[in-house]
């Protein structure tokens, strides 16, 4: 099995989202020509030939809507994969905060002993060298299918599963 863990915002639709209570859903979009979630069906299909891949949520809408909400705008056949998140709502979120997404993966990773991963994210903060080849790095506004060369990466990474 291949855990994936993935962001929401700059992967499947631009880093430009808000809360926002006066639109339904409680999340905003602010970036003209894109919407919410426009990249999700392209990983499902890029996912589809890999039924072993199974996903766990490294994006902060999990700290800030609840797993099942942040999990329910998802696709069904990204949905249906999801097995957990990075965030957990009984862990230290001052400490949470303080911690890089990579520390945020690292740590889920070490507690799960989980040896075949990957993550899609556009943050790269922190991301050493070494272990560099676990990641998809997207662009803020480009995202997974507006990032040069994302797809091809993560197509390549899942067929070859050459992770530690």
């Amino acid at each position: 099995m291949t855990i994936l863990f993935l962001d929401f915002d700059g992967v499947l639709h631009p880093d430009e989202v808000f809360m926002s209570r006066k639109i339904p859903g409680g999340v905003e979009l602010r970036c003209d020509g894109h919407d919410l979630f426009e990249h999700a069906e392209l990983l499902a299909e890029l996912l589809e030939p890999h039924q072993d891949v199974r996903i766990v949520l490294s994006t902060s809408w999990v700290h800030a809507l609840s797993f099942s909400r942040a999990k329910e705008r998802l696709p069904e056949r990204l949905r249906s994969r999801v097995k957990s998140a990075t965030w957990h709502s009984a862990g230290n979120k001052y400490e949470w905060h303080s911690l890089t997404r990579y520390q945020q993966i690292l740590k889920y990773v070490n507690w799960h002993n989980i040896t075949n991963w990957l993550a899609i994210d556009n943050d790269d903060h922190g991301w050493p060298d070494v272990k560099r080849h676990h990641l998809i790095h997207t662009s803020d506004l480009g995202g997974l299918g507006g990032t040069v060369g994302a797809v091809d990466e993560l197509v390549m990474k899942l067929e070859l599963r050459e992770v530690e």
